[in-house]
Parts: C-alpha cells; structure tokens; sequence
C-alpha cells in the first residue's frame, strides 16, 4: 500500500532547489535527514541511468540511520528493493543504485561516479577532514546527467558552531535554509519540552532553533562558578554514595557524590596508582556505593592481570556497567545543565576537581584540551563526568536517544 508522503516547507524548499549546492541546516526533529533520504530517492527515480550516493560519517551511521529511513520511505513509496549490506548500495528495481558511503576515511572515497550526492551530518567530522571528503565527494559527482542538468552537492545537518558547515554555507554564494525544531508540526510537545529542560540557552539555540553559535568559547565547563557551586561539606557518613572513575596507568580519579536536597553533592576525590590502590582507598565508601566507571576499562587493566571491573568485583564494589561511554560533547552539556540549572555543589576540600572544572579548555579543533600523563585536569573532568551523566542520563535526552525517538514520527531528524 503506498502511503502519502507529507513535506514541510522547508523540507520543500530543500528538495526543490535547483542550487548545485544546497544547505538545509535545523535543530533536532526538523526533519533534515527526512528531506535528505526523499531527495536522493527523487534523484534516483529522475536519473535511473546514473547512480546517486548519500554520505554520512561512519559506517555504523549507514547501519543504524540510513539503511532504516531509505527502507522505510522506499516502502511507503511501493517501490520495490534491495540492499546489498556489504557493499552498502540499495538497488532500486530499474532504476540503478543508491550507494551508501561513509566519510571518516576520505581517501576511501574513490573508484566510482555518481549524478547527485547528499551529505548528512557534516560536522560530527574534523573540519580538515570533512573538507577532504568534500572535495572527494565533488571528484565522484561526475556523471552526465541525460536533461543536461548540472550535478548537485547538497549538505543537511544540525549546527554544531562555527565549523564545516557554516564556513562552507554561511554568507557564500551557496543557498542556506534554516529551519527551527518547532517547525515540524508532527513532533509531540513533549519532545520540544524536553529540549527546553535539558540544555543551556546556547545549546537551545543551536539544537531548537537550528542557529550557528559558539558553542567552544572559553572554559569548557563555562556554567561552572566556584562562588555559587563550591561549599564547605561536613564529614558524615551518608546512606548511598555514587563515584565517577576514570582509570589511567599512574593516576587513576575517583570522584565522589552523595545526592542530598535535590542536587548532586561532590565529597570527596580520591586519586591512585592503580587499580589495587583504588580498591584500599575507596573502601570505606564501598558498603553503600555505585562506581560508574570508564567503560572502555572494561576488558583493559592499569596491572596488565585483570581487567578493572573484574577486579574492583570481586573486592566487593558495585559497578554500572554500560555498553560504552557517553560522548563526551554529551557529558560536558550535562554538567553545564546542571551547573546551570543550580543542582550541583562541590565540597571545598576537592581542590583538582574544582580547578579542572575552571581551566580546562577546548584546543582549536572545538575538543576538550586532553593533557600528558596521568592525574591530569582531564581525567578529573572524565571521572566527574561520568558519574553526573549516568546518574542524571534518565533526565537528559543525547543525540541518538532523539534519533531513536523520531523513528516514531513521520517526519525524521
């Protein structure tokens, strides 16, 4: 059963343009890969002598975001196909290929030809390299089109500062559209609510209403105000405690909270050579704690015997143990929600963590500054991450929780 195919106006404005290259640049739930996947769909049809490609920044982004919207949307359509998952091309019955190509190796981008191309998600990528691919992908979109119409380039994604996407479209003689999160008519309020509730005004503007903003000024944890967060805390015992831990050979950071009136309470930080020194140093809390730990220690060791999970197990802590750590773009918002919204203190006696909050800085690719050795401001950072996102992650919607979320509607981020 074909089903009818609903446009917004700015996905239409999108789709329509004739512009050898187009921008389509929105918050979350814009429905920026919707319009993407339709046009590269309409391409296809257009063109079924020439192939088309869409391009996204990883493999595991083919997987999980486009193989599942091009499936659906060519169903809706009635239109029959195939997908070859190892190759990763949909063939569309007489019409030719899609193909599906990702962009974290651009070198890797060469040997075919292509009459359209559409990029998704441009700026998850470095600058210098998603510039490379760019320039790859324009070497690709070679093949003569039959009506004698130029090639198209096209770019839709979510505004991540001043990067790839808004040096390439921004004030330049390619067409920009902008549009906002509450442009789509089809997502619950609740969904705009959440967005509300859980990012700072900078983000809101970047996320909600699709602008370019600086998103990398100054400190890192800018929300961060030693006079308002930090607190002389009392020496108690407490009915539950939760540690961030972050693991490094010669400087592993245990960051401790208590959560008490509402807001998540820093007692104490605790630094060790290894893992056996973590197990000494943090028993007296391990009675009545949860250790949210670097996820990717799971199966390494600071000892080279046992992994670190294994280890603080079977001396009695308890872990959390997630599938893999939160990006870090992701836990670095967290806390700055929180500082923001007032719901974190910090006991004045844990000096590093409290310093690392107010020097760490982002180098000039817009990343957290990661420093040599061990014990360094970032690990303090990770660590204190890790335990606020877990902790807080049920009040906090990151990037592929929302994906996840607009499979459930008509229209796609």
């Amino acid at each position: 059963m074909v089903k009818d195919i609903v446009a917004l106006p700015h996905q239409k404005k999108f789709i329509y343009s004739t512009d050898t290259s187009t921008g389509l640049v929105a918050g979350f739930g814009a429905g920026k890969s919707f319009a993407g996947v339709l046009k590269t769909i309409i391409k296809k049809l257009e063109y079924p002598t020439v192939d088309v490609a869409y391009y996204l920044p990883t493999y595991a982004d083919i997987r999980d975001i486009a193989i599942p919207k091009f499936s659906e949307l060519l169903e809706d359509l009635g239109i029959p196909y195939k997908i070859n998952k190892s190759d990763k091309d949909i063939y569309v019955k007489d019409r030719g290929k899609i193909l599906l190509r990702n962009m974290s190796q651009p070198e890797g981008i060469v040997g075919y030809e292509v009459g359209y191309s559409l990029i998704d998600e441009c700026d998850i990528l470095p600058l210098e390299k998603m510039q490379l691919a760019y320039i790859k992908i324009l070497g690709r979109n070679r093949s003569v089109l039959p009506d004698g119409s130029a090639n198209q380039t096209d770019v839709v994604g979510t505004p991540e500062g001043f990067k790839w996407f808004y040096k390439t479209f921004y004030n330049t003689n390619k067409r920009l559209i902008q549009a906002k999160t509450t442009d789509n008519r089809f997502l619950p309020v609740s969904f705009i609510d959440t967005l509300k509730e859980n990012y700072t005004e900078t983000l809101l503007q970047a996320y909600l209403n699709g602008e370019f903003v600086n998103l990398t000024s100054g400190t890192v944890y800018n929300h961060f105000d030693r006079t308002k967060h930090v607190i002389d805390v009392p020496d108690k015992e407490y009915m539950q405690y939760f540690i961030g831990q972050d693991f490094n050979i010669g400087g592993c950071i245990s960051t401790v909270f208590v959560e008490e009136d509402g807001k998540a309470v820093m007692i104490d930080e605790v630094e060790s050579k290894d893992t056996f020194e973590i197990i000494t140093k943090l028993a007296k809390y391990k009675e009545y704690a949860i250790i949210y730990p670097d996820s990717s220690s799971k199966s390494t060791s600071t000892n080279a015997s046992s992994s670190d999970f294994d280890l603080l197990t079977k001396a009695g802590y308890k872990l959390f143990r997630a599938s893999k750590n939160p990006f870090i773009k992701d836990r670095v918002n967290m806390a700055n929600k929180l500082f923001n919204d007032d719901k974190i203190r910090i006991s004045s006696k844990c000096r590093k963590t409290i310093e690392a909050l107010e020097q760490q800085a982002y180098d000039d690719k817009g990343h957290p500054i990661k420093e040599a050795g061990a014990g360094t401001k970032d690990d303090y950072t990770d660590s204190f991450g890790y335990a606020i996102y877990h902790r807080f992650k049920n009040k906090f919607t990151d990037r592929k929780q929302q994906q996840k979320q607009m499979r459930e509607f008509d229209v796609w981020n």
